[in-house]
């Protein structure tokens, strides 16, 4: 007897449909619709168990998916053939990771692909993090609390660990590293710009590991 095919999931919000139909467009040959409405959402309902406030969440859960496939592809690509990837983890994803991945992604120019996530993720980024992150350049609200998802870990050529101890997960493969930052939550801004500055210096260290930089770099 055959098996029935299982249904697909419901959308938890109609709007999500929109992203589903955007990304089987960008992935259209790599990725069937079905898997990415499940993904997409997925990325809903792990965004949902922290939000406090949820008008965002549609917007959010397409760009967690985006990033998700992108580290489905980064798997199943010959490393020689794709740039190092960096993973950082830490509790919520709300301070010491989201600067790392910032700083990071500044300092590479392009020579390394960043995420970040967090064990159990906070509502929102602290706000003395936020500031910097401006400072840094990155646009308000391009940065938010994400979940850690088994496609985002796997695809990591270096994990990063940032505070979250026996709650970051290890499977083989990635090189990890810890770094023994201090959390900036609720630190006032002098403590927090400390805590960037240290990261920093970490950020330097990382780089002169990884690939050196082309032409005209």
């Amino acid at each position: 007897m055959t098996a029935s095919p299982s249904p697909l999931p419901v959308l938890p919000d109609p709007r999500l449909a929109t992203g589903v139909q955007r990304l089987a467009r960008r992935w259209a040959g790599h990725y069937g619709a079905d898997t990415i409405r499940e993904l997409v959402a997925d990325s809903y309902q792990r965004l949902a168990g922290s939000a406090r406030v949820r008008g965002h969440l549609v917007a959010l859960a397409e760009r967690l998916t985006a990033e998700r496939l992108d580290a489905l592809a980064h798997s199943e690509t010959a490393p020689a053939h794709r740039p190092p990837r960096v993973l950082f983890v830490c509790s919520h994803n709300a301070g010491r990771s989201q600067l790392a991945a910032a700083l990071l992604t500044l300092r590479a120019g392009g020579r390394v692909t960043v995420s970040s996530a967090g064990t159990h993720p906070a509502a929102e980024v602290e706000p003395e993090v936020a500031r910097l992150l401006a400072e840094a350049g990155l646009p308000p609200g391009d940065a938010y609390p994400k979940p850690l998802t088994d496609e985002i870990l796997r695809a990591a050529d270096i994990v990063v660990t940032m505070g979250c101890g026996d709650a970051c997960p290890v499977i083989p493969g990635p090189r990890y590293l810890d770094w023994p930052v201090a959390d900036p939550d609720g630190a006032p801004a002098e403590t927090v710009r400390a805590i960037r500055d240290e990261i920093d210096a970490h950020i330097t260290g990382l780089l002169a590991t990884l690939a050196p930089a082309g032409p005209g770099a």
